[in-house]
């Protein structure tokens, strides 16, 4: 069991906050270097990694739900099923890979075709995701590895593969990209090809510590790698919530840009722009939410439930300070992180002020999310599948009123990011409040 101290709070949610940032920085990477070689091959990317983003999202939903099943049942010294669960979900996320990558191969290229303004973009982007639906399979072992570690609170081996993603995804992406070492130049192929390699190594590493560290055997993994259906069962019912939560708000994110691409490649690059820096704000947001997941899951699983308001408060002030330090940044130095990004001058003064326009609602985000995760973590994902699905239905029609009737400048577009946080975060707080979320089983 993981106690109340901050020190025990920050030694979870910190390696998971560094991962972040390390994946923010390989973004932020892919898309430096993709803005130099030339911009349609940056807007294609951008949109195709959306795209993409979505699926793989999807699969990191059931993922998150093993991760909330892993942590209960450590919770209620139940360690046996620890390794049926993992077992299961090897297999079940397996499924969902093949599936999803018949969907990117067959039915995604004729999709980018008939809806995007440029046939050009269309085409990069159908290049991209032929080389990064690879990356599906190697995503069953990276996120069932990283469920297991995120609901032990061995945090410090997911930074460890993440460190590895990233030096090897920079590296490859300037050969791939510019082509060094004799080899061609690929562009946006080559980034694709570049993360695609990348992750696959670092799922090599979290397998191989798996498979040698001292959790094999505590844990019973690997001695039950079969369908169990009592296990699928609890996997579905908690896991495919989550999935389809991720589906609704990256497929809503990706159906806001193509509307985007479509009002013009000016409002498109700089949206782009806000997009690769937005995750840099969002690294305390991702790694306190999985934080709060797991500490939720198992103090409700050992039966403390009078600490659980603890819990999301010390959480929520952790939040506060770190996202504070980050929006002071942003705002301090904002030519300076844009540049990085993208150096086009023609973009940086309207990145500049919707990254100012915008700073507000990470924080509101943060704070929100706390109460989000709690109803994860207890176990009601099948509430917070409702409350993501108002919440983009809110943020979708209200996208379109900007974008298509009301015509508005790409700022005022950008507000939306308020309407959905806002919402989110009054509905969720009001379902703790009205609900009797902490008797929950799983």
């Amino acid at each position: 069991m993981l106690d109340l101290k901050y020190k025990s709070i920050l030694k979870v949610a910190l390696p998971l906050m560094v991962s972040s940032f390390i994946q923010a920085v390989v973004l932020i990477t892919d898309t430096a270097f993709l803005s130099r070689h030339d911009t349609l091959s940056y807007d294609a990317a951008g949109n195709a990694g959306l795209l993409f983003m979505t699926l793989f999202i999807a699969m990191t939903g059931m993922s998150d739900g093993t991760q909330i099943l892993i942590a209960r049942r450590i919770g209620q010294n139940k360690l046996k099923r620890v390794g049926r669960i993992f077992g299961t979900t090897l297999i079940t996320l397996g499924g969902l890979a093949l599936t999803f990558w018949l969907i990117l191969q067959f039915l995604v290229p004729s999709f980018l075709i008939n809806i995007s303004k440029s046939i050009e973009i269309a085409n990069l982007q159908i290049d991209f995701l032929n080389y990064r639906s690879y990356a599906l399979f190697l995503g069953v072992f990276l996120l069932s590895s990283q469920a297991f570690f995120f609901a032990t609170g061995k945090t410090k081996i997911v930074l460890f593969s993440s460190i590895i993603i990233a030096f090897s995804n920079i590296a490859l992406d300037w050969i791939l990209i510019f082509g060094k070492f004799g080899l061609p130049s690929m562009g946006i192929t080559g980034a694709a090809l570049a993360s695609t390699i990348a992750e696959g190594m670092g799922a090599i590493f979290l397998l191989s510590y798996l498979l040698f560290g001292k959790q094999k055997r505590k844990y019973h993994l690997f001695s039950s790698i079969a369908f169990k259906i009592d296990s699928f069962k609890e996997l579905i019912k908690i896991g495919s919530p989550i999935m389809l939560q991720g589906i609704f708000a990256l497929g809503t994110w990706t159906v806001f840009f193509i509307w985007i691409e479509q009002m013009g490649e000016f409002e498109l690059t700089v949206s782009q722009n806000i997009r690769s820096i937005y995750f840099l704000a969002f690294i305390p947001i991702w790694g306190f939410s999985t934080t709060t997941k797991t500490y939720i899951s198992q103090y409700i699983g050992n039966k403390k439930l009078d600490d659980l308001k603890k819990i999301q408060k010390r959480i929520q002030l952790l939040t506060a300070l770190f996202l504070g330090v980050i929006i002071a940044l942003s705002v301090s130095f904002p030519y300076q992180i844009i540049s990085l990004v993208n150096p086009e001058e023609v973009y940086l003064d309207k990145t500049k002020e919707i990254l100012y326009f915008i700073s507000g609602s990470t924080m509101i985000f943060g704070l929100f999310s706390v109460y989000f995760q709690t109803i994860n973590g207890s176990g009601n994902t099948f509430a917070t599948l409702i409350i993501e699905a108002i919440c983009v239905g809110v943020y979708i029609l209200s996208a379109y009123i900007l974008i298509k009737v009301l015509k508005m400048d790409i700022l005022w577009v950008w507000s939306v990011e308020y309407i959905y946080f806002i919402a989110m975060g009054t509905l969720s707080y009001g379902y703790l409040k009205l609900f009797n979320w902490k008797q929950k089983e799983i």
